[in-house]
């Protein structure tokens, strides 16, 4: 693994996991210059209150959501769709800090009252969060952006009584590598698992 060329590695290391769920991450600046930027890295860290990670890779070069969050202290998840693929896609673009995704990628900008980030319009999940805390990881100089969930924008048919989302009728994408999609299909629930005899 050490031999292999940059990208290669990247492509490697970032499919190790397999399917992740991919996220336009949304900031605005003080200059009040809306970014978006697709983030592969979102895990759930607790329910009460709900919190929401994902990594951010080393600051070594300008990294607008990151320079963005700690100065707003808020940002939007949202949910990419086959929809919006491509657009999403096109957010990983490095544009300069003064140039908006939302305007180079034809995306549409939406607001909540009250809340400084924005969300993108054509995306079914929205996600509003505010930060908790950043921790840092030494190892790699990367670090862990850790939000709360202020609030969530979804269709009321594709939640369910026990709160459970159907991922598969919003149409949401998942993830490997850095250019890699996949859709989401539901194979089948099961009964919570309890200390039994397995047949």
């Amino acid at each position: 693994m050490e031999a292999m060329a940059k990208l290669s590695r990247v492509q490697l290391a970032t499919s190790l996991p397999g399917p992740k769920p991919v996220c336009l991450v949304g900031t605005r600046s003080t200059a009040r210059v809306s970014n978006l930027a697709p983030f592969s890295s979102i895990t759930h860290l607790g329910s009460n209150p709900i919190l929401l990670g994902m990594v951010t890779r080393p600051d070594t070069v300008d990294r607008h959501t990151l320079k963005n969050i700690l100065v707003t202290r808020e940002w939007s998840l949202n949910h990419v769709t086959k929809e919006i693929l491509e657009k999403a896609h096109q957010c990983s673009a490095r544009y300069p800090s003064g140039i908006s995704e939302f305007d180079e990628t034809g995306l549409t900008e939406s607001y909540q009252p009250n809340f400084e980030a924005p969300f993108v319009k054509e995306s079914p999940l929205q996600i509003g969060l505010t930060l908790e805390e950043i921790i840092d990881i030494p190892s790699n100089n990367t670090k862990l952006i850790v939000g709360r969930v202020k609030f969530v924008n979804l269709p009321d048919h594709t939640i369910s009584e026990d709160g459970s989302i159907d991922l598969p009728k919003l149409g949401t994408v998942a993830s490997t590598a850095l250019d890699t999609y996949f859709s989401i299909n539901e194979i089948g629930r099961l009964p919570y698992a309890k200390p039994t005899s397995f047949p």
